[in-house]
């Protein structure tokens, strides 16, 4: 099935077509698992939360929106979107947990669990981007593409509707940005 083909179903999924939606989840759920995956490898430890949950809970988040898609690269640029929030609301839970925050914890089992040093780790990086994302909203939609979706340089373009060239400097931009936000911030902790 082509981009196209997607786009079609994610017009007929708007217009209320259920089976349209759930056509669209059997379709791209092989390259959203394979985008979590690769997103994830470097987060193994601790069974935690892993990829599949992951997925649909941001399946969820997108699909119960009733949102309007105008095409395969909007689809997937919401997805990174609800895939961060779905990650970060997570590590927010954790965090809670570690200071005393008392709730009943479900463990789901996978060999790509993420770890509590990750999250922590997910936590600091967001609170940059979000610093980010004030100062430049279509850098900090390329992070959320490349980084949270795994999306490469030109499905980024796509679903930004920018080039791919531009993808790029924002890219590197955006991560020096984000490595002193990180650093500076972590130096500016030590020290308290």
């Amino acid at each position: 099935m082509d981009a196209d083909d997607i786009t079609r179903l994610l017009h007929a999924a708007h217009d209320g077509s259920d089976a349209a939606m759930d056509e669209v989840f059997e379709v791209v759920y092989p390259r959203l698992k394979e985008i979590a995956r690769a997103r994830r490898r470097g987060w193994q430890g601790a069974h935690t939360m892993n990829t599949t949950v992951l997925i649909h809970e941001a399946y969820m988040k997108v699909a119960g929106g009733g949102r309007a898609f105008e095409n395969r690269g909007h689809f997937f640029a919401t997805t990174a979107r609800a895939m961060r929030q779905v990650l970060i609301n997570y590590a927010e839970r954790q965090s809670a947990k570690k200071r005393g925050g008392g709730s009943l914890d479900v463990t789901l089992y996978d060999d790509d669990a993420v770890t509590d040093d990750a999250m922590d780790e997910l936590l600091t990086l967001n609170e940059a981007l979000e610093k980010l994302e004030t100062m430049s909203p279509r850098q900090g939609k390329v992070v959320e593409c490349l980084f949270f979706a795994g999306l490469n340089i030109p499905e980024t373009a796509e679903a930004l509707d920018i080039s791919p060239a531009t993808v790029k400097r924002d890219w590197a931009s955006a991560r020096a940005w984000l490595y002193r936000e990180i650093r500076d911030g972590d130096s500016v902790d030590e020290s308290t």
